[in-house]
């Protein structure tokens, strides 16, 4: 099975709570002696979660968005003995074994539509990218994007791929567009849509497709009561992505007529 190249690394220091995110992600520190935003597999939509975050985020990278690394993180059970707050006590307790780790981009500001600049092209990539994932929640309210040194960052894409929360319906999802895509935060930056799809199509094919969904830890595939195992949860992610994937002028034109 061909993967791309994800490190695993240690977390030896949990250093403070990102209140901010529903899912309470944390700055910690790993052993290679970089910080880290930890995404826990113990937060509310869980391992499903992580998927979402991981596919979306090495897609960003592969389409040529700027994406921190993504690492995997190994967090042992002696962290949840010493931490005095039981929501958070609970939810390292419950997320001992690999979760995922965004490389943490110091002083970075969260993307406000208002102040904040970004070019046309990045705008309609990540609104193209948004369409192929389904992401609900890249929205005014949240936009889920940072600038740092002058540039634009994808940073969580977590709320993607719903229909994974209910094996029994996913095959519904292969042909439907996504008009949720009338909510995106840079749809009104988004004038180069076109373009952006052709790029699109020639950084991304079946290959890259199936080498990151390979990647995905096989222990994130293996949830209580899910129908699937995980060989089928993988070809069901390729699937989808390839459906998407050939149907990007039909979201395009959604992208457009929103617009």
């Amino acid at each position: 099975m061909d993967t791309i190249d994800i490190r695993t690394v240690n977390v030896v220091q949990y250093l403070q709570p990102l209140r901010e995110g529903g899912s309470l992600p944390a700055i910690v520190k790993g052993d290679d002696d970089f910080l880290y935003v930890l995404k826990f597999r113990g937060a509310g939509q869980g391992k499903k979660a992580l998927i979402s975050e991981f596919i979306g985020g090495e897609l960003a990278r592969a389409i040529g968005l700027n994406v921190p690394e993504l690492v995997f993180m190994n967090l042992d059970d002696s962290f949840s003995k010493t931490e005095p707050d039981e929501e958070i006590q609970d939810l390292l307790k419950f997320s001992v074994g690999l979760n995922l780790g965004l490389h943490f981009l110091s002083s970075a500001i969260t993307y406000d539509p208002l102040v904040s600049k970004v070019d046309s092209l990045t705008a309609s990539k990540v609104v193209i990218l948004d369409s192929l994932i389904s992401n609900i929640d890249r929205t005014a309210k949240n936009t889920n994007l940072l600038n740092w040194k002058n540039e634009l960052w994808i940073i969580d894409n977590g709320a993607s791929f719903y229909f994974h929360h209910n094996w029994q319906t996913w095959e519904n999802h292969l042909k439907r567009t996504f008009p949720l895509i009338k909510d995106h935060v840079l749809l009104p930056k988004a004038t180069q849509l076109q373009k952006a799809s052709k790029e699109i199509l020639l950084a991304i094919n079946t290959d890259i497709v199936s080498k990151i969904v390979n990647s995905i830890p096989e222990d994130w595939l293996i949830n209580e009561g899910d129908l699937f195992n995980p060989d089928q949860m993988r070809a069901a992610y390729i699937q989808f992505l390839n459906a998407k994937i050939s149907m990007i002028d039909s979201l395009v034109k959604e992208a457009e007529d929103a617009r």
